[in-house]
């Protein structure tokens, strides 16, 4: 975390930043704000909760875990999908969007605050502490996701403790979920909705079917530690599931950020379009032995990907497959960070392992269609029949990738491998959300499977392992700023601070 004078100035900043703005609810009229030098420091919670919606968007086009779940190649400079030492420094997320929010969540929950103009005009206390919640934990879980343990308990206290503790991700794994529990909880529909929504325009329900989803998502992250039915994973995601406020069902309710291009711009505007981005052969090969056509979205035409890992720059003729269908990746492109699909395929999976009673087969049927309704592609009339994706006797793709990743394959001989084969392509281009549901997906495959799909490190590997990244080390800024608690962090981690070290969840 940054330190006090850093933290202070950010606020006062932003407060003068964003004293002019009155309501928002677009991105464009966030970024055409005319900046009054003489204006008050009184920040405006409503302009706040705009600034992190427009960026969130931002934790969802994460190249770097795409490359190592093999969605993305580097065709130009390689060096990251050859596994270079991956390091995450949280100064920029905490203090940044996270921050945000903690300011919405106390200004809006102390008495000396709450009332203020600058606060209300947003809303009502109840519904902006609500929706900062959500909107924390989901950024704390990409955090995790990445890190495993990291300060979480401690974190947010501005100068009542600037060196917090690290807390274990099995304590964060849960406090997320008692988070998006309570802030379910805290919405109001019978108080003045939120404004300066950029995601949902203030609709409730919306928000409620996003925290409950975000908690079986959660939950099924854990099926490896609690794969039990009366586990805590699987009351967790039962408890959602069966919550009277639902989950997202359908593509009109997803997790999404709609950019109006300009100052504001979908991330993978300048990241797909860019010669030294490509979309893996790993990838592209598991789709067209499936003949789905939702390639032709994700990826440019023609749709052959570049070979994963490579130690040179490869050939820009012929054509390669780039990031996204080029319709997909304007600057003013929505995009999706949680999806029905996402959500059908978590139920069919949690239905499999007996955690819920419902159709797996019908969940997983539901889940793409809704993939291929969100990227625009009719369903082909034998995908989900006699094809190789069929729930019950589909077998998958036997060799993907080629030679850089010998022995690679998206072979599915049961129903969750079926489920998980998917979710990886569903997921797509979401890197983050692809290599954490990969490294989950272990063990569904006899050994010496990697995970869904069986994905094998590059002959190039830089790694003295040889293996594919399992998690980010921590970044010098964490032990500069925060030594003595992350050391104490590191010594109680399995095989301290490495890349191959992995997460709670990932252990077996």
């Amino acid at each position: 975390m940054k330190k006090l004078n850093i933290s202070i100035l950010k606020f006062v900043f932003a407060g003068a930043l964003l004293s002019s703005i009155n309501a928002c609810s677009k991105l464009e009229d966030f970024g055409d704000t005319n900046v009054n030098p003489n204006g008050a420091s009184e920040p405006l919670t409503g302009a706040l909760l705009t600034n992190v919606e427009s960026q969130i968007g931002g934790y969802a086009a994460q190249l770097q875990p795409g490359l190592y779940c093999q969605y993305f190649a580097e065709p130009t400079y390689p060096g990251t999908g050859l596994y270079t030492l991956p390091q995450l420094n949280s100064s920029g997320n905490y203090s940044g969007p996270l921050m945000d929010l903690q300011l919405i969540i106390n200004r809006n929950t102390d008495p000396a605050t709450a009332g203020l103009s600058s606060v209300i005009a947003a809303g009502s206390n109840v519904n902006q502490i609500a929706v900062a919640k959500v909107l924390q934990s989901y950024i704390l879980w990409t955090l995790t996701d990445r890190w495993g343990d990291m300060p979480y308990s401690e974190a947010l206290k501005g100068a009542a403790n600037l060196t917090p503790k690290y807390d274990n991700q099995e304590s964060i794994y849960r406090g997320l979920i008692s988070d998006l529990k309570v802030a379910n909880a805290t919405f109001d529909e019978n108080t003045p909705l939120l404004k300066n929504d950029i995601i949902y325009a203030g609709n409730v329900a919306k928000w409620r079917k996003l925290s409950n989803s975000l908690r079986m998502l959660i939950a099924l992250r854990m099926s490896r530690k609690y794969p039990s039915s009366s586990g805590v994973a699987a009351t967790e995601f039962l408890a959602a599931f069966e919550d009277t406020y639902k989950y997202i069902e359908t593509n009109a309710d997803n997790f999404t950020v709609v950019y109006p291009g300009g100052n504001f711009r979908n991330p993978w505007f300048a990241q797909g379009g860019s010669v030294d981005n490509a979309t893996a052969k790993t990838f592209t090969d598991a789709l067209n032995g499936l003949s789905d056509t939702r390639i032709n979205q994700m990826v440019t035409v023609p749709n052959n990907g570049v070979p994963y890992g490579l130690t040179a720059a490869y050939p820009q003729t012929p054509l390669f497959a780039q990031i996204l269908n080029a319709s997909k990746r304007t600057d003013a492109s929505p995009l999706v960070v949680i999806s029905a699909a996402h959500v059908w395929l978590a139920i069919a999976e949690a239905a499999e392992l007996g955690w819920i009673i419902t159709d797996a087969e019908e969940a997983y049927n539901n889940g793409v269609t809704a993939s291929f309704e969100q990227w625009g592609v009719n369903l082909p009339s034998s995908y989900l029949t006699t094809g190789p994706a069929n729930f019950n006797t589909g077998q998958g793709v036997s060799s993907i990738g080629g030679s850089t990743v010998a022995g690679s394959n998206a072979i599915t001989p049961d129903k969750r491998s079926r489920i998980a084969l998917q979710q990886w392509i569903a997921y797509y281009p979401d890197g983050l959300q692809g290599w954490s549901n990969w490294r989950k997906s272990e063990g569904i495959l006899p050994a010496p499977a990697s995970g869904v799909p069986d994905i094998k490190p590059t002959v190039n590997s830089r790694n003295s392992s040889g293996q594919i990244p399992r998690r980010y080390v921590y970044g010098i800024t964490e032990y500069n700023l925060n030594g003595d608690k992350l050391q104490q962090a590191v010594d109680a981690m399995p095989g301290g601070d490495s890349q191959d070290g992995r997460v709670w969840w990932d252990r077996n």
